[in-house]
């Protein structure tokens, strides 16, 4: 049985009691407004965990380049005022004018929901966020600074809280490609923790990028302490199982690697018995690690 009792506050019952809930209390944020308005939307929280996420959003966005075969090398520099650095020789975010009026470098960091991955030729596999990634930490950053090279030039442009500090400007001649986004998260929003990016946090996610990404070279250097570190497998994911077989004795001398593709997807396994009685899975899809599993493991193990 479930009792409900009602107390009617209004003291004419023939007029509805909204309390104060119109028209009026609909609001409607513009531009990144919401992200301010509601950063743990975007991000998970306003702990450590999330501004650390801006982090993974801008390198993502450059491991993207890198599995779509444009990528070699990402640098990442932890300066001593707690901002960061993610540069990489990519092709570098288009500056040419979008149908907005606005350059196309603008956009990408000013609108939510614009970007290249929404279509499957740009990109065909993207472990960033849709079109937000790059929007939400210009966003959440006191200061973020965004150069190019492309198209035979140096491009740059400076945010404050998400709003352009002047246009696009061409500043010199360059001989690659590529994008260096440096950016300060806003203390105001992450107000539950002094901001501190712990390097071991970073050396670790860098390394398991590294794992799943054969070849591609991560350059972590953090100005604070002087430690630097470049991560680079180019076995991928049999380096990946020897790493995690690095303590235990394994039954076989080689790891056991295989992949293929079907229906434009691709799958890749590596796997290695060792002595222990303990099994230890790891699975990613698009470089995310799927902590709860899904239908790419339930496959697996059923096969």
């Amino acid at each position: 049985m479930v009792g409900r009792i009602l107390m009617e506050a209004n003291s004419n019952p023939s007029v509805p009691n909204t309390n104060g809930y119109d028209a009026g209390s609909i609001q409607v944020l513009e531009g990144l407004e919401a992200v301010r308005k509601r950063p743990g939307m975007y991000i998970g929280d306003t702990t450590q965990k999330g501004y650390l996420h801006l982090v993974w959003e801008v390198v993502d966005n450059s491991v993207d380049e890198a599995v779509a075969g444009f990528c070699k090398n990402i640098h990442v520099i932890v300066h001593p005022d707690e901002s960061l650095t993610v540069q990489d020789d990519g092709r570098g975010i288009p500056v040419s004018s979008h149908k907005s009026g606005k350059s196309a470098l603008e956009v990408v960091m000013t609108v939510l929901h614009a970007g290249g991955k929404f279509d499957s030729t740009t990109y065909k596999v993207s472990g960033g966020l849709h079109g937000v990634g790059a929007s939400v930490v210009n966003a959440l950053s006191t200061a973020c600074r965004v150069e190019v090279k492309r198209d035979g030039k140096v491009w740059r442009q400076k945010y404050e809280i998400g709003v352009p500090q002047g246009p696009l400007e061409e500043i010199g001649i360059a001989t690659d490609t590529g994008t260096k986004t440096t950016f300060k998260p806003d203390r105001s929003i992450f107000k539950d923790e002094t901001i501190s990016f712990q390097y071991d946090i970073l050396a670790n996610r860098f390394r398991e990028f590294a794992f799943l990404n054969a070849g591609l070279a991560i350059h972590l250097k953090d100005e604070r302490t002087g430690q630097s570190e470049t991560f680079q497998h180019s076995k991928g994911l049999v380096d990946f199982v020897e790493h995690i077989n690095e303590k235990k004795k394994a039954l076989h001398s080689e790891v056991i690697f295989f992949g293929g593709s079907k229906d434009e997807v691709e799958v890749e396994v590596a796997m290695q018995w060792n002595d222990s009685y303990t099994e230890t899975v790891y699975s990613y899809c698009n470089n995310i690690n799927t902590h709860e599993g899904g239908t790419h493991l339930v496959g697996f193990k059923g096969a």
